[in-house]
């Protein structure tokens, strides 16, 4: 994999806490703590999109003629919850 070195800029209270991340083991330097950051961000972004992709097919099929004890039946039903 190609890398692309960057230059960033933090306060010293952001160094500080990138310091503590790695003084208790959690990374071994800088670099490695904002690529996981970054990491994250992205499994973030990705989850949203999904949750926004699900809210639009909601809203576009319309409202339901089903109660709501109906929905929560069938949806107990597939997850093999019977209560």
């Amino acid at each position: 994999m190609a890398v692309v070195r960057k230059t960033i800029t933090f306060t010293e209270q952001q160094d500080a806490w990138v310091k503590s991340r790695i003084s208790c083991g959690d990374y071994t330097n800088d670099s490695e703590y904002v690529r996981d950051l970054i990491r994250k961000d992205q499994q973030n972004n990705d989850k949203l999109r999904l949750l926004q992709s699900a809210i639009a097919d909601g809203l576009a099929s319309g409202v339901s003629t089903r109660s709501v004890t109906d929905i929560m039946k069938d949806v107990d039903s597939k997850l093999g919850l019977h209560g």
